[in-house]
């Protein structure tokens, strides 16, 4: 194995895939092909190199995630120079009851995590298309699958259950959590650069597309908002969030509709998209004059708010609060409407820094410190597949 191996880092989505290229810890390309099946198109980053790389893919190229990896191993190969990658490591959401960390993959284990696709249908199914297109266009490589469940998967077992017959609990039935690698990267990044807040009771908000919180103490997730799949807690871009069960229910048997048809409502049709009518980008949601724009990041800030404190109750206190995510990073409305007059529980915000989105965003006096730190879960992937690289190669 060479000193400095080539490490291509993959998060494939239903029409996109989304891709870091590492020498080592050197990270030399990054980028994403969209609009797979339809008009696909690749971004590509060249570190080192002033402008990007923009360009329309054949149909014939873009039709799949396996015509589309093998395009891109030639782009690579076109603007780099002939590339032998070595490893390959892939973001799959749900890793189950028996994958708690990162593995390497084999047909078997492919086939095992097929078998949960029903439990996150808008990622799972797509993450192993991209696992078994990147086998075909890297043969060679080790394909090392790193799990969002895993970092939730040490929970006391009163946050891991839903009261159920203990039967379907032994069966898997039970709280997963998910956003494992964003959670573990910030929980890394505190221990290097902030080690009192990661060594103290720690909540981390992951508000994006997809949003979530965790508690956590000592660098171990003990409490999170979702639970059996990635829909329960907090709302998201199209995602409903907690709902009572018997709403489910009542669709189905009042109603009438199908189970894709919830599905679909459920995942793909609510969230901000639904409650706004609009949008599912909080951007444009906060730039809008449609009171229901308004109403809409009202509840998403409420259900922040309520969790917030769920969690706390959790740890039995909170040190520090941490945004990350798409909208945790950048959204500084949303920030300081999550902590205004919560005195009580010991947030005091500062506007200026907020504003600035500077990392430490806490008041003067502000009996926790809250902070707003951009997450890397490609980075937590290219660590987990290194080290299987090297435990395999010696």
């Amino acid at each position: 194995m060479a000193d400095q191996p080539d490490i291509l880092v993959l998060n494939s989505g239903s029409s996109s895939i989304k891709f870091n290229l590492y020498e080592g810890d050197r990270q030399l390309i990054s980028g994403q092909i969209s609009g797979l099946g339809v008009q696909p198109h690749i971004h590509l980053r060249l570190h080192g190199r002033t402008e990007d790389l923009n360009e329309d893919l054949s149909a014939e190229d873009g039709a799949t995630h396996e015509t589309a990896l093998a395009a891109l191993l030639q782009i690579l190969d076109r603007e780099t120079g002939k590339i032998s990658v070595e490893a390959i490591g892939h973001r799959v959401v749900h890793g189950g009851v028996d994958y708690a960390v990162p593995l390497v993959l084999d047909d078997e284990k492919i086939e095992d995590l097929a078998r949960l696709n029903p439990l996150a249908p808008l990622h799972q199914p797509h993450n192993l298309a991209g696992i078994r297109a990147s086998r075909a266009a890297f043969p060679k490589a080790l394909q090392v699958a790193c799990f969002d469940t895993a970092f939730h998967r040490h929970h006391p077992w009163v946050n891991d259950t839903f009261a159920l017959p203990r039967s379907l609990y032994d069966e898997g039935i039970r709280r997963y959590g998910f956003h494992g690698l964003s959670y573990e990267y910030i929980c890394s990044y505190l221990h290097e650069h902030h080690v009192e807040a990661f060594g103290g009771k720690l909540v981390v908000a992951h508000l994006g597309n997809g949003a979530s919180m965790c508690a956590i103490e000592n660098g171990r997730s003990i409490g999170s908002t979702m639970g059996f799949t990635a829909l329960d807690g907090l709302p998201m871009g199209t995602r409903c969030g907690q709902i009572d069960p018997g709403v489910v229910l009542y669709l189905l048997t009042t109603k009438g509709m199908t189970a894709d048809e919830i599905s679909d409502l459920l995942y793909k049709e609510s969230g901000l998209k639904g409650l706004s009518g609009l949008s599912s980008d909080m951007r444009l949601l906060s730039e809008s004059d449609d009171p229901a724009a308004a109403e809409a990041i009202d509840y998403f800030v409420f259900r922040i708010r309520r969790e917030l404190g769920s969690m706390a109750a959790i740890l039995r206190g909170l040190d520090t609060l941490v945004f990350t995510g798409g909208i945790g990073e950048h959204s500084a409305l949303v920030r300081e409407r999550v902590c205004e007059d919560q005195d009580w529980l010991g947030l005091k915000i500062d506007p200026t820094k907020n504003a600035a989105n500077a990392v430490d965003i806490s008041a003067e006096g502000s009996k926790v410190r809250i902070m707003a730190v951009p997450t890397n879960e490609e980075e937590m992937i290219r660590r987990h597949t290194l080290k299987l690289l090297e435990s395999v190669t010696g």
